[in-house]
C-alpha cells in the first residue's frame, strides 16, 4: 500500500526510545496491559476503533499501534503479507518510520512524532493522526492513502442552495443545515440526501464495502467513490450483521397471539390451528396484533381485519383531508407538459426538425416497399449538394454503427447512461418507436454493434413483461419527479408524508397514485406506484410499438429465450479492445512480409501502452468502420496484407487493412499514425455533407 512521500525536519532522538532494539519474551506483557500501552505514532493509549482504527500490540516487540496511524503514515508501505509484522507492515519498517517521524514537529500540538504529511504541493504541514482529526483534516483510505491538511482538504461543491433551513440526516434523522462542511456531507447520487460524517463512518464500519451504499437510492459505486474522496473509511469486510450468528432468527417468527378483549378459545390466546376457526389472523396494517378467526367472527382467512389501534387511526384521526389542487412545487411548467409528455427540460435538446433528421434519412431506406430485412444490406451515400445524385459505396457496419449512435441520442430514449423509452407524442404519431425497434433488430442480425445503452428495467420489461418488472429511482430522468420520490422516501412521520401528498395532490390524482396515508410505511407503496407509473405505465404505448418492431426477424423471441446472453449486448458497452484482441481478430491474407507483420504486432502493443497518437478503436474504425466488435461478428472476417507502399489503406467495405512495408519500425509507426489519424478526421468532416440511404 503505497503512501505519500516522506518529509524531513529537525532531529529528535526521543522517539527512538519508543521502540526497543531487541525483542522481549511473550510473558513480559501482563494480561490486559495492552490497554495502557501508547501507540508508537500518536503516543495516545486511547482504544477507539471507529476514530483511530483497531489498536494492536505485537507482544514480541512490545509495540503498539493504531491501525489508522500506521496506515496513513507518509513514509511506510506494506511490504509483507497480512500475517507478517503488524497488518503486513514489517517491524523494521515501523521502526524506521518512527525514527523519521521523530524529526517532524506536529503543526497542531507542536510535539514531535508527526508521521503524516499533507500531500498538497509545497505544503509542509505534518501532524499526528488524532491531531489531524481534531483539525478536521481529510484522510483518504484508498489509492495512495493521501492526507490533506485543513487548508487543502477536498470539499463538496454544490451549484446552488435551494434547500430549506434544515433537512434530516438520512441515517440518524436529526435535522442538519444542508450546507457541505467537514461534519456534513451530501450524497453524490441523491441531491436531497445529507449525512453527518460520524453517522456515515459508523455505518461504513458496520456495513463494509459490500453493503455500504446510499440510504436513499442504494447506489454503491458513485456513492462509495465520493465518500472515499471525503475521508470515509470503508473496510473490506462483510457487514457486521452478516457475521452475527442467527441474526435474523426473530424475523422467521410469525406473531401468533390473540389480542382481542375477550378470547373465546379454551386452549388459550397462543393456541393456533391452521385452516380452522382457531387460526390466528394478524392485523393487515401493523402485523403486530392478532385474533382467532372465531374471536372476531371472521368467516375465512381472506377477510380483512384491523386491530383497534389501527382502526382508530384509519377512521377517526381526520388527518387526511382533500386539499386544494395546484401545480407542482418549484416549477412553472404545467403538470401535463412536465410529467406526462416530453422528456425533462433539463436535458439538452435539438430543434424539432434537427433531432429526427438523421433517423428519418435512414427511415427512407427501411420503409421502402422493396426493402426486405432478410436480404443482405448494401449501403451507398449521396452528396446532398451533388445535383447529379452520384452514389458513393459505403460500409454496412459503419452505417449500422452510426445508426445505433443516432438511436441512442434520439428523443425516443431518455436518461444519461442507462436509458429508458421516453414519451414523445410526435414520434408516436409517426410510428418511430416501431421503426426504432425494427432498426435495432435488423442491425443486430446484419452485424451491427451492441446497443449497450438499455437500462436493466427496459431490458427486463422486454424479457419478462412490464408487470413483472420493478423500476428503480435511477430510471427517472425527470428531476421534478425524482425529487418527489426522494421526499416521499425520506419522510419521517405521517404528518410530513400527508403534507407532501397534499402538496402534490394534483399530480398524484392525475396519474392514479393518490392513496390514503395511515402509517409511515405507506410511503414505500406510494413511491413504488409513482415509479411504476412514470417509468412503465406512462410509456406503455411507445413500449408496445417498440416491442412490435423488435419482433422483426425473430429477434425479440431470441432475447426472451436467451436473456443472459443478450443482457450484456443491450445493457453494457463492449469491453475495451486490446493488442491481443485485434491481433487475433485480423487474419493474414496471402503470403505477407514477415518483418511488416512483426512491426504490426509491435505497433498494436505500442498503441495499447499509450505510445501512439491513435487508439485501438481508431485502428478498428479505419479498417472496418466499427469502433467495437459486433455481437454477430464481422462479415467478411477482417484481414491484413502487406503491400509495397508508404501508407496503410483501410477498406471498410470488405474489412481489410493493407500494411505498408517499411525498412524501420519508426517509419512504420509514423506512417500508420499519420494515415489513420488524418483519414478518420477527414471522414468525420465528410459525414456532415452526406446523407445515408
Amino acid at each position: 500500500m503505497a503512501c505519500g512521500a516522506a518529509r524531513e525536519g529537525k532531529s529528535d532522538a526521543a522517539a527512538l526510545e519508543l521502540l526497543p532494539s531487541a525483542p522481549r519474551t511473550m510473558n513480559e506483557n501482563k494480561p490486559g496491559g495492552s490497554q495502557n500501552l501508547a501507540c508508537v505514532f500518536c503516543r495516545k493509549n486511547d482504544d477507539c476503533p471507529i476514530k483511530y482504527g483497531e489498536k494492536k500490540t505485537n507482544e514480541k516487540w512490545d509495540l503498539t499501534v493504531h491501525y489508522y496511524c500506521l496506515l496513513m503514515s507518509s513514509g511506510i508501505w506494506q511490504r509483507g503479507k497480512e500475517e507478517e509484522g503488524v497488518y503486513g507492515f514489517l517491524i523494521e519498517d515501523i521502526r524506521k518510520e518512527v525514527t523519521r517521524a521523530s524529526k517532524l514537529k506536529c503543526s497542531v500540538c507542536k510535539k514531535t512524532g508527526a508521521s503524516i504529511g499533507c500531500v498538497a504541493p509545497r505544503c509542509k504541514r505534518s501532524y499526528h493522526f488524532p491531531c489531524g482529526l481534531q483539525k478536521e483534516c481529510i484522510f483518504q483510505f484508498t489509492g495512495n492513502f493521501a492526507s490533506f491538511c485543513w487548508n487543502h482538504r477536498p470539499v463538496q461543491i454544490i451549484t446552488s442552495n435551494n434547500y430549506r433551513d434544515s433537512l434530516p440526516c438520512t441515517i440518524c434523522l436529526e435535522f442538519i443545515a444542508p450546507t457541505p462542511t467537514y461534519s456534513v456531507l451530501r450524497s453524490p447520487c441523491c441531491k436531497n440526501a445529507w449525512f453527518h460524517r460520524d453517522c456515515l463512518q459508523v455505518q461504513a464500519i458496520n456495513a463494509g464495502v459490500f453493503f455500504f451504499r446510499c440510504t436513499v437510492c442504494n447506489n454503491s459505486d458513485i456513492f462509495q467513490k465520493e465518500m472515499l474522496r471525503m475521508g470515509i473509511h470503508i473496510p473490506e469486510k462483510d457487514a457486521s450483521w452478516e457475521l452475527e450468528e442467527n441474526a435474523y432468527q426473530d424475523l422467521l417468527q410469525h406473531y401468533e397471539h390473540c389480542d382481542v378483549r375477550r378470547c373465546r378459545c379454551k386452549e388459550g390466546r397462543d393456541y393456533n390451528v391452521p385452516d380452522s376457526k382457531w387460526e390466528i389472523k394478524r392485523c393487515q396494517c401493523c402485523g403486530s396484533s392478532g385474533t382467532h378467526l372465531a374471536c372476531s367472527s371472521l368467516q375465512s382467512w381472506e377477510q380483512n381485519w384491523e386491530c383497534l389501534e389501527c382502526r382508530s387511526i384509519l377512521y377517526n384521526s381526520g388527518d387526511f383531508q382533500k386539499p386544494k389542487k395546484h401545480t407542482l412545487p418549484n416549477t412553472n411548467v404545467g403538470i401535463t407538459d412536465c410529467l406526462l409528455e416530453e422528456s425533462s427540460p433539463k436535458l439538452p435538446r435539438q430543434s424539432p426538425g434537427a433531432q429526427r433528421k438523421d433517423l428519418l434519412s435512414a427511415l427512407d431506406g427501411f420503409r421502402n416497399q422493396n426493402f426486405n430485412p432478410s436480404y443482405s444490406i448494401e449501403v451507398v451515400y449521396v452528396n446532398e449538394n451533388d445535383h447529379f445524385g452520384r452514389e458513393h459505396p459505403g460500409s454496412k457496419q459503419e452505417f449500422l454503427c452510426l445508426l445505433m449512435q443516432q438511436l441512442e441520442n434520439s428523443p425516443l430514449f431518455e436518461g444519461s447512461l442507462s436509458k429508458n423509452l421516453s414519451l414523445n407524442s410526435q414520434a408516436l404519431k409517426e410510428n418511430l418507436y416501431y421503426e426504432a425497434g425494427k432498426m435495432l433488430a435488423i442491425s443486430l442480425v446484419h452485424g451491427g454493434p451492441s446497443p449497450g445503452f438499455f437500462s436493466k428495467t427496459l431490458f427486463n420489461c422486454l424479457v419478462y413483461g412490464p408487470e413483472n418488472t420493478q423500476p428503480i429511482l435511477d430510471d427517472v430522468s425527470d428531476f421534478d419527479v425524482a425529487q418527489i420520490i426522494i421526499r416521499i422516501n425520506t419522510a419521517t412521520n405521517v404528518a410530513d408524508l400527508n403534507s407532501l401528498v397534499n402538496e402534490c395532490y394534483n399530480y398524484l390524482e392525475l396519474i392514479g397514485c393518490l392513496r390514503l396515508i395511515t402509517s409511515i410505511s405507506d410511503k414505500y407503496m406510494l413511491a413504488k406506484d409513482i415509479l411504476v407509473y412514470h417509468v412503465i405505465k406512462r410509456v406503455q404505448a411507445p413500449f408496445e410499438s417498440f416491442k412490435q418492431g423488435l419482433k422483426t426477424l425473430g429477434v425479440l423471441e431470441k432475447i426472451q429465450t436467451y436473456p443472459e446472453a443478450f443482457f450484456s449486448i443491450f445493457c453494457h458497452k463492449p469491453e475495451n479492445l486490446s493488442a491481443k484482441i485485434l491481433s487475433d481478430l485480423f487474419t493474414v491474407r496471402t503470403l505477407s512480409d514477415v518483418q511488416a507483420l512483426g512491426f504490426w504486432n509491435s505497433y498494436l502493443q505500442a498503441v495499447e501502452d499509450g505510445k501512439s497518437t491513435v487508439t485501438m478503436e481508431d485502428i478498428l474504425i479505419f479498417a472496418t468502420g466499427c469502433n467495437s466488435i459486433p455481437p454477430a461478428g464481422f462479415k467478411p472476417t477482417p484481414s491484413i496484407e502487406c503491400l509495397h507502399m508508404d501508407f496503410p489503406v483501410g477498406n471498410n467495405c470488405n474489412n481489410s487493412l493493407a500494411l505498408p512495408i517499411t525498412s524501420t519500425y519508426k517509419e512504420f509507426q509514423e506512417n500508420m499514425d499519420f494515415a489513420i489519424k488524418n483519414t478518420l478526421r477527414l471522414e468525420k468532416e465528410e459525414n456532415s455533407h452526406f446523407i445515408g440511404h
